[in-house]
């Protein structure tokens, strides 16, 4: 069990007087956000010393969970090969390297094996390395590609000959990392972001062996609440510039065999309006909210044609549905639909003579269509799983409705049996008496006797659903006695797209409060009790940790918040900072008095009080680009400043890693392992 036995560090206080509508705020640790500032890395790094002097009896322990995570990990894994304009792509793993390996099959997998990419020589000499937009010319002969080895999302696009193995010399900075082929085999389009938001604002041309510098600037998007971005149609005969922000969309086409061509704007943008578009034929499909489709509907429209005074109906707007996503093939519609929370897949052929479901029989499931890049096929891949069964990815035939599993994953541990555990939906009732769903997991002969751990976890901002799927990590929480709990809470999609906006701007207290309300049933039903209630979340479901901590800190005994989107005011009122503006239609706008003094209500740092709270584990990246370190350490020198108990309050902050952590496959295991560490000393667990 953890003991203070050093002193925590304590950072200095620097009055910053912040005034705006007449309210004035003063931050003591504004100047933690000096990045280059010596002090600055000396109070994160005497955090780091002080977090390692205090997790010292545990490193051990870490150690031990970081194995045993890695163990049930097929070291030697390959995925399931996808087919693609005649070759076999697949990505495969080695025994011991952290790495993946992407390479290809000419027409059968008997043949012999190309390597596109060995990432784990490219990552040499980088404390951190990701690769990302991998794009084949039509010919098959060229692939683009994006490289980041900072962790600030700053991709460096460049291209390989894949007959000669060569890498181009041309160097394309500062993008997504992403970009698309015309079918010229030598034009490329691509996303750049702005060097100081990092908002992806401008789309290029870029015509191979020509001086990047030289290259086209075919759209750039002015609205900073927007980010644009280019792909090419399933079917291959558009190149597509998107500009999206929260609540609207705008598309413009241009025919992929005439790449100097102008594009065509399909729907101007109107506040409100979203939409996103898939061809097939004579046609593009419309999945859109257009008139008070709520939660979706389905339009068509002829591809010369495109207003939206010309969209007809294809699957209409079904207040109890949400229609998440669209796949086309040559003979059948794809939809992914959301029904109770549960995931549907349906499947319509074009010419009326069949419309029907998958069959799914649990209630704590996901199910999701998987990488179909092949248009003409009678071939479905999706992905099942299940908080008790491994993901599977299964190959189903729509003409003869026959399945076949390509791959269930695999745990590396013997006495892994998936019926040990068991899995259940339940609801707790929120303050306004709305029922809010959890989906629970455990192994079998739980007693309901209060003196359970549980980890409760919850995001539950921008729709974004966490949906029950299994996880061989939590595997070394469920064999120690713990109950997995997913609080999905307001401002996710999971009871649909009303769900989502009744915890968003105005109404995003509904998130925390449901959470809160969400661990007291699991209370009142002896699942657990506050001795052994733990909770955790990263990003903006870390700044629902800060939330509950400062709403509820007594229902907790220990809480980890990852990456924590904590200083919501101050961050939303400085348009400089990367994402702060397209993220005003998820939060409100401070600059307008109603949405600063709402957002001022919950900011958790804004409401750090002298209170008790409970253990507490924070932990960030220096080189984040999406929650900027400084909002935790702030946070976390506030809490130590005015928090009244003698618990414990780690921070750790990774100085080589941005938002997602470390990379690499195991690396990443060791953060998991440090997370786990901590809620398992604090049950008294060691081994």
């Amino acid at each position: 069990m953890l003991k203070i036995s050093v002193a925590a560090p304590k950072a200095k206080k620097i009055a910053k007087k912040l005034e705006i509508h007449g309210d004035e705020r003063i931050d003591n640790y504004f100047w933690l956000n000096e990045r280059e500032n010596p002090e600055v890395i000396k109070y994160l790094e005497e955090e780091n010393a002080y977090n390692d002097e205090m997790t010292a009896h545990t490193k051990h322990f870490q150690e031990n969970l970081f194995e045993e995570l890695k163990a049930r990990i097929k070291e030697d894994d390959t995925s399931v090969p996808y087919k693609m304009n005649g070759y076999w792509y697949y990505v495969r793993f080695e025994t011991g390297k952290n790495y993946p390996i992407y390479a290809r099959k000419k027409e059968t997998l008997e043949a012999e094996e190309q390597i596109l990419f060995d990432c784990n020589k490219m990552a040499q000499g980088h404390s951190y390395f990701k690769l990302t937009g991998l794009s084949i010319s039509p010919d098959n002969n060229l692939i683009s590609f994006g490289v980041d080895t900072v962790s600030r999302r700053k991709f460096t696009i460049q291209v390989k000959n894949i007959e000669t193995g060569e890498i181009l010399p041309t160097k394309i900075e500062t993008t997504t990392g992403s970009s698309t082929w015309a079918n010229d085999n030598k034009t490329l389009f691509y996303t750049r972001k702005d060097e100081e938001t990092l908002r992806s604002d401008k789309i290029y041309q870029h015509i191979l062996g020509e001086n990047p510098d030289d290259d086209i600037l075919v759209y750039h998007e002015k609205d900073e609440t927007f980010n644009a971005y280019v792909y090419k149609s399933k079917s291959k005969k558009y190149i597509i510039i998107g500009s999206s922000s929260t609540v609207s969309d705008e598309y413009r086409i241009l025919n992929a065999d005439f790449p100097r061509g102008n594009f065509h704007l399909f729907q101007e943008r109107i506040r409100g309006l979203e939409y996103g578009i898939a061809h097939y034929q004579d046609f593009f499909y419309v999945l859109t909210n257009a008139d008070d489709a709520t939660n979706f509907k389905l339009m068509k429209t002829p591809t010369e044609k495109t207003a939206k005074d010309n969209w007809e109906e294809v699957i209409p707007h079904r207040k109890d549905v949400l229609l998440e996503d669209v796949d086309i093939f040559r003979d059948y519609l794809v939809l992914g639909e959301r029904t109770q929370g549960l995931n549907k897949i349906r499947i319509m052929r074009w010419d009326e003579q069949e419309d029907y479901y998958l069959p799914f029989d649990n209630e704590t499931y996901t199910a999701y269509t998987g990488n179909n890049p092949d248009f003409d096929t009678n071939i479905l891949r999706y992905g099942y799983n299940s908080l008790t069964t491994p993901a599977s990815v299964i190959d189903f035939n729509m003409k003869t409705k026959e399945s076949e599993v390509k791959k269930e994953q695999s745990v590396e541990d013997p006495s892994f049996r998936k019926e040990n555990y068991t899995s259940e939906r339940i609801w707790a009732t929120a303050q306004d008496g709305t029922k809010v769903p959890m989906s629970l997991v455990y192994k079998k002969g739980l007693k309901k006797d209060g003196n359970n751990p549980v980890l409760q976890y919850a995001y539950g901002s921008y729709g974004h659903t966490t949906d029950p799927s299994f996880s061989t990590s939590r595997l070394s929480l469920l064999n120690r006695g713990f109950v997995f709990a997913i609080a999905h809470v307001r401002g996710g999609e999971y009871l649909g797209r009303e769900w989502y906006e009744e915890g968003k701007l105005l109404h995003k207290r509904n998130t925390f409060t449901d959470f809160i309300d969400c661990s007291k049933f699991l209370i009142q039903q002896n699942y657990t009790s506050a001795k052994y209630l733990y909770a955790f979340g990263g990003s903006a479901g870390g700044m629902l940790m800060g939330g509950i901590l400062n709403m509820a800190p007594q229902l907790y005994n220990g809480v980890i918040a990852a990456v924590p989107f904590v200083d919501v005011v101050s961050t939303m009122l400085d348009d400089s900072i990367p994402l702060t503006t397209g993220e005003y239609d998820e939060w409100g706008n401070p600059n307008d008095k109603n949405y600063y003094e709402y957002m001022k209500s919950y900011s958790p740092y804004d409401n750090v009080q002298a209170q008790d709270y409970p253990n507490i584990l924070v932990t960030t990246g220096f080189h984040d680009s999406q929650v900027q370190y400084w909002e935790p350490a702030k946070w976390v020198a506030k809490l130590r400043e005015l928090k009244t108990d003698s618990n414990i309050l780690l921070f750790h902050t990774n100085m080589e890693a941005g938002h997602g952590g470390a990379s690499g496959r195991f690396e990443a295991l060791k953060e998991v392992a440090e997370d786990y560490a901590f809620i398992l000393d604090l049950e008294g667990i060691s081994e």
